[in-house]
């Protein structure tokens, strides 16, 4: 994505482009996994990485590089929007669901999160199709 510290490869919709189809890749692998037999830990991983991805593709689609960084809030920040606390809640599964045992709830249910995210990515493709 980026060649150096203010040198981008490509333009940022592009690069916006790029992380949302990874986030479609994410939220997909979740819809296909709404099963409660899936275990929340990596349904609540997929989940923090689709909304990891989606604020990095704000910043970057802002013409500024996306920190390498999983801390949610700090995203948020840098991308100048106020998650829900629900959202921000998904942090846990970046670091310590996968690691440690737990358990680890998910902060809402499978479904309200997902259409959370998918909204998230509606309004993102809408505004680079409108660039």
């Amino acid at each position: 994505m980026w060649q150096g510290k203010d040198e981008f490869s490509m333009p940022p919709a592009e690069d916006a482009q790029l992380l949302l189809r990874l986030v479609e890749r994410h939220l997909l692998a979740m819809e296909l996994n709404l099963s409660p037999l899936y275990p929340q830990e990596e349904w609540g991983f997929q989940a923090q990485q689709a909304l990891e991805k989606l604020l990095k593709a704000m910043i970057v689609l802002s013409n500024r590089q996306a920190p390498r960084s999983h801390e949610l809030q700090n995203l948020a920040s840098d991308a100048g929007i106020c998650l829900a606390d629900e959202l921000l809640q998904l942090q846990v599964f970046a670091v310590e669901a996968r690691y440690e045992e737990g358990p680890f709830t998910l902060p809402a249910s499978r479904e309200h999160l997902l259409a959370e995210l998918e909204s998230m990515l509606t309004g993102l493709k809408n505004e680079i199709n409108q660039a």
